[in-house]
């Protein structure tokens, strides 16, 4: 499928899926839940663009926040959206679910006319399904007359255009109107002989089916397994794939043996089970990965077995599948964890490969400083209103330097604000695409102390999910034990926060040692963070002139976090002449991924704004020139 633009073509059904965030609650007094993409299609899209597949979706979602939503986190994921329905008549499905248990899941499908049922054959577009080398649709949409015209046009068109056809049964009883409202988890009812009707007029289509033992008495028509398998396969050709749950699956090319012998059953791994809603998904989303890159078939159902173990691990669907990266790793190492949510290394991977923002060659102008303002405000008679105007000026400099198309082109732009005196400023950036950077910590001597909640967990979980929390920390070579102690139970408790909130970290350190002592200290702290378990996104430090302490912090970082995002350089104060100097010895590091700084543009303005010798358009323009002057000075030495 080289020469083809997706791997795969991902169709049908598709919801905002909102989990209760509590575990072992009804549902009828769960209060707190997460969003996510949901509905089988569109899972195994994001598990198998996850797995390095290029992966096209079709469905329809509502023309209102919901269905932005579906799209914009599609695509996040990688996945084509440029053929997803918009319906400005439907409403984009959703459900709201619990996990009371390992296998007990009360949920609630909100379908009444949603977009996804909405589909109909004038929204397929042939040309779109020739860009794919394979077609995948689920068996809900074989429910209803319109959406089946749809698939079946779909399954013609793929067949006419020679493309590979799967299909995943995807049976759930409520949505073929055989069970209520009340019954959305269930995965078994008797059918209607409709059900079985409309299953077998389309499996002489396709070239793969999957499926667990419940679904294929639908497909096949009869309650005993091999029966089943073997009424399917009176009329398909395609290879059998039936899921067996925590003993793994079997595979099935050919004629069904009599029992399911060693020669097609190929084992699961044994893990505890967290949440098996989705674990399909996540099953589908592996095999794809072996068998549309033509690997034999043990190969297929080994990443089959694995990916359903990591939805099985974690609550969610989609965001609980792995990555390739996590995959291999998994593939290679095992875990020691019966539960993989618990496996620290796992953790990680799982947070770092599956990012939703890429940022690249990061501009970043850092206004969240504190008592530098107050102190400069106070020596001018001005009041805290004054320093959050003049943090206004310097948002409105970075918005039109954001606009010069030399930066639109090379870099990606950020701000690094505060809630003292910027809220207002954190709320309007929301209107941009930029970067956006928010401080923890108090300011102050001593050690880590943060904003807030006596709970920093608590206070982050109002913070917009782009938000990255940033934290400044000043370790001294010479600070006692106690100091220490405290310093790394902090460091912990706001990683834990930050990983509970998903917000990325940025964690800034700030040595007043001198030298070589300078720079083994950074060297140190790096390491420490490291060894007690907390993992920045992003470091932010003063740039160094030596290359030995550049090529020393990028052999830790590759040791101990190879997906980190990067270095951040930042300014202190310096002078333009000596931040240029110190780009042309950072800017060759892979590491480095841009600078966040801020006096050294703002503060000559600032004071010059708060004394009255300038006025506020003249603020602007100078913070915009002297940001820009650095931006291109730092793309400059990045070639």
């Amino acid at each position: 499928m080289a020469d083809k633009e997706f791997d795969l073509i991902c169709i049908g059904r598709s919801c905002v899926d909102l989990y209760c965030a509590e575990f072992g609650v009804p549902l009828k007094r769960a209060m707190t839940f997460s969003k996510s993409v949901g509905g089988s299609p569109m899972n195994i899209a994001i598990g198998t663009s996850r797995l390095g597949l290029k992966i096209g979706a079709i469905t329809g979602v509502g023309a209102e926040e919901n269905g932005r939503y579906l799209k914009w986190q599609l695509e996040s994921e990688g996945v084509d959206v440029s053929a997803v329905k918009e319906d400005p008549k439907r409403l984009t499905a959703m459900v709201i679910l619990s996990i009371r248990g390992p296998n007990d899941y009360p949920l609630i499908q909100y379908r009444e006319n949603c977009a996804d049922m909405g589909l109909v054959p004038d929204d397929i577009d042939p040309a779109y399904l020739a860009r794919a080398g394979a077609v995948l649709v689920t068996g809900t949409h074989l429910s209803r007359d319109g959406v089946r015209a749809t698939t079946l046009k779909i399954l013609k068109t793929a067949k006419s255009l020679g493309l590979k056809t799967i299909l995943d049964i995807d049976y759930r009883p409520n949505l073929w109107g055989l069970q209520g409202h009340d019954a959305g988890s269930s995965r078994w009812a008797a059918a209607a002989e409709q059900c079985t009707r409309e299953f077998q007029a389309v499996l002489p289509y396709f070239d793969l089916i999957v499926g667990t033992e419940e679904e294929y008495f639908i497909a096949g028509g009869v309650t005993e397994s091999i029966a089943a398998l073997r009424e399917v396969r009176k009329r398909t050709k395609a290879l059998l794939v039936f899921k067996l749950g925590e003993r793994g699956c079997a595979a099935l090319p050919g004629e069904i043996p009599s029992a399911f012998i060693d020669e097609v059953i190929y084992p699961g791994f044994p893990v505890k089970v967290y949440n098996s809603i989705g674990a399909g998904d996540g099953f589908m989303s592996g095999f794809l990965r072996g068998w549309l890159r033509g690997e034999d078939l043990a190969t297929c159902c080994r990443y089959a077995n694995a990916a359903g173990a990591f939805a099985v691990s974690r609550l969610g669907c989609s965001s609980a599948y792995p990555s390739w990266t996590e995959l291999s790793y998994f593939l290679a190492h095992g875990s020691p964890c019966q539960w993989l949510r618990e496996d620290a290394i796992l953790e990680q991977i799982h947070w770092a490969t599956n990012r939703r923002n890429k940022w690249k060659n990061l501009a970043i102008l850092a206004f969240d400083h504190r008592e530098g303002f107050a102190e400069l405000a106070a020596a001018h008679g001005k009041t805290a209103q004054d320093i959050s105007t003049f943090k206004k000026l310097i948002f409105q400099a970075v918005t039109l330097a954001a606009e010069d198309q030399t930066v639109a082109r090379s870099n990606d732009v950020g701000i690094l604000v505060d809630d003292t005196y910027g809220l207002d400023i954190l709320f309007e950036s929301n209107r941009h695409a930029f970067w956006v950077g928010r401080s923890i910590e108090k300011t102050g001597p001593g050690p880590l102390v943060f904003e807030g909640q006596a709970d920093v967990g608590m206070t982050l979980a109002t913070w917009p999910e782009n938000h990255v929390v940033k934290c400044l920390f000043r370790p001294g070579a010479h600070d006692g034990m106690d100091t220490v102690a405290e310093n790394e139970k902090q460091l912990c408790r706001l990683f834990s926060g930050v990983r509970g909130t998903g917000h990325d970290l940025l964690l800034e350190v700030i040595v007043e040692e001198a030298g070589d002592e300078a720079d083994q200290l950074l060297l140190y702290w790096i390491r420490r963070c490291y060894e007690l378990g907390v993992y920045p996104d992003y470091w932010k430090i003063i740039p160094t002139g030596k290359r030995e302490t550049w090529q020393a912090l990028e052999a830790l970082i590759e040791q101990f976090d190879p997906h980190c995002r990067g270095i951040l350089l930042l300014g202190l104060n310096a002078s333009e002449e000596s931040l240029v100097d110190g780009f042309k010895v950072a800017a060759g590091f892979e590491k480095i991924l841009g600078f966040a700084i801020g006096r050294s543009i703002f503060l000559k303005p600032a004071q010059e704004w708060f004394s009255g010798t300038i006025t506020a358009d003249e603020a602007v323009s100078t913070v915009k020139e002297r940001f820009l002057r650095l931006v291109h000075a730092w793309n400059q030495n990045r070639k």
